[in-house]
């Protein structure tokens, strides 16, 4: 993730802030620009942005709930911004435990869509393709009328992604973390890991390439419900650790490709802000640059960001250990593995939609 400025000011601003802590202008965030603007009010009650002040600006709807500081527009005449759009359902706001977490969800989700857009990949809505466009459901867990609760089930089903906002509790996810035995459970990982089965279909299958794909992850047509029975029931298999990113990714040949599409995501990301932070671990190649200084957004190679990425988690593990904590990333990449990310990296590389 990008570090920004206030151009008011200077301050850095970070993605999440919608106030300036150092000038207190307005902030928000401007899509098209991948950039945050401070902000000044016009006569008409809109916002001019510093960062684009060639036309008008409001704030998404969402902001009046605190949950977005995304800009829209005045000429859109739209009241939601990009990311808001793809939602479908959110949960019963009255309710303040409702509220605290759906506003999480929305700040892990606006990091999914940061993602998206730098990459450009296609995004069609529910609106264009009421089958199999991308939207979210954000959703509680209910009781029925015997007082049973019906647990929400995050998931994947046709393009509709939902997301049980018990997620957004970090005592919450960390019980179903230790229960699962999963290293790394996260909201912005459940995105990025539910939006890895939207683009499995649309980039995938309907793309015409479930042959390259079995070639790398597997038959996709081995049975999913039995696959994930018996993952539940008897666990991953004895060496998992050589081909898969993760147990669960060993399940079936859909959750692996889910899971490593969302690990991409995780490197070229952690990448983008080690590079902001001008953190350079390792040895700069003779006559080059170093392989962080590139920006991971535009890599033209999956060597440039194993290149970087290796260096960067070795230093990350070694601090934490120093401290006495655990590996910030608990994760081996083996061969097998770099050329399973590898796949994922140029399908998104191939997928882009450039103006």
């Amino acid at each position: 993730m990008k570090l920004f400025k206030c151009q008011n000011c200077g301050n850095t601003i970070h993605f999440n802030n919608d106030v300036c802590l150092a000038c207190n202008s307005r902030i928000g965030y401007l899509h098209r620009l991948f950039d945050m603007s401070a902000l000044a009010l016009t006569d008409d009650g809109d916002w001019t942005a510093l960062a684009d002040p060639s036309r008008p600006y409001i704030f998404c709807e969402n902001a009046a709930e605190g949950a977005c500081n995304w800009l829209v527009p005045v000429e859109r005449d739209d009241a939601f911004c990009l990311a808001c759009r793809f939602n479908l359902t959110i949960p019963d706001l009255s309710i303040a435990e409702n509220h605290d977490n759906w506003r999480k969800i929305e700040q892990a989700k606006k990091h999914l869509f940061y993602s998206l857009t730098r990459w450009q990949l296609p995004m069609p809505r529910r609106a264009d393709d009421p089958e199999r466009g991308l939207a979210f459901e954000f959703l509680a867990d209910q009781a029925d009328g015997n007082g049973v609760i019906e647990p929400i089930l995050t998931g994947h089903n046709d393009g509709l992604i939902a997301i049980n906002i018990a997620e957004a509790d970090d005592a919450e996810r960390e019980r179903r973390r230790t229960m699962m035995g999963e290293p790394y459970r996260t909201l912005i990982g459940h995105f990025r890991h539910e939006v890895g089965h939207f683009y499995w279909d649309l980039l995938v299958k309907d793309r015409g390439g479930i042959g390259a794909f079995s070639e790398a992850f597997g038959d996709p047509d081995i049975d999913y419900q039995l696959a994930l029975r018996n993952h539940y029931a008897n666990g991953a298999p004895v060496g998992w650790q050589q081909t898969f990113i993760s147990a669960y990714a060993s399940s079936h040949p859909w959750e692996d490709f889910a899971e490593t599409w969302a690990h991409c995501f995780h490197m070229v990301d952690g990448l983008e802000t080690a590079r902001v932070y001008g953190i350079y671990p390792g040895e700069t190649p003779a006559g080059g640059i170093h392989p962080t200084d590139v920006d991971p957004y535009e890599a033209t190679g999956i060597d440039q960001i194993i290149a970087a990425w290796i260096p960067l988690t070795v230093a990350i593990n070694s601090i934490n250990r120093s401290l006495g904590q655990p590996d910030l990333y608990p994760f081996v990449l083996t061969d097998a593995i770099v050329r399973k990310i590898d796949f994922v990296f140029r399908l998104i590389a191939n997928s882009r939609e450039r103006p």
